[in-house]
C-alpha cells in the first residue's frame, strides 16, 4: 500500500470514528444539558418563590404596624373628644362647640342657625317689602 492511500484510509477511518463518537456522545450531551437547564429553572423558581414569600411577610408586618398605628391614633382622638366633651358640659355642649367651629371655618355669607324649636329663622323680611 502506498503512503497516500494509507493516509486517505486513515483519514476516512478517523472521520468515521469521529462521526460514530458524535452519534454516541451528542444524545447524551443533550440529555445532560436539558437536565442542567431543568435544575437551573427549578432553582430560579424556588428563589422567586422565596422572594415572593418574603415580600408577602413584609406586607403583612407593614399592615399590622399600620393597623396598630391607626388604633393608637383613634384611641388618642377618642380621649381628646372625651376631654373636650367633659369640659364643655357633656355631649350637647360638645356638639354646640363643633357647630361653632364649623361656622367659623365656613366661608358662606348666609348661614341658617336652628332655633330652640329646631327650625331655622327665615329671612322673609330681610330685603324689605316685596315689589
Amino acid at each position: 500500500m502506498n503512503p497516500k492511500a494509507f493516509a486517505g484510509l486513515s483519514l476516512v477511518l478517523v472521520l468515521a470514528a469521529l462521526i460514530g463518537l458524535m452519534m454516541v456522545v451528542l444524545p447524551q450531551y443533550r440529555v445532560y444539558s436539558q437536565r442542567l437547564a431543568g435544575e437551573a429553572a427549578l432553582a430560579e423558581a424556588q428563589s422567586s418563590r422565596q422572594v415572593a414569600i418574603l415580600e408577602a411577610r413584609a406586607k403583612k408586618e407593614s399592615a399590622i404596624s399600620l393597623a396598630e398605628a391607626e388604633v393608637i391614633r383613634a384611641d388618642g382622638a377618642a380621649k381628646a373628644n372625651r376631654i373636650l366633651q367633659n369640659s364643655l358640659g357633656g355631649p350637647e355642649g360638645y356638639l354646640r362647640y363643633l357647630q361653632i367651629q364649623a361656622l367659623e371655618d365656613s366661608k358662606a355669607q348666609l348661614i341658617y342657625v336652628p332655633t330652640e324649636a329646631g327650625l331655622p329663622i327665615t329671612e322673609a323680611g330681610r330685603l324689605g317689602p316685596a315689589r
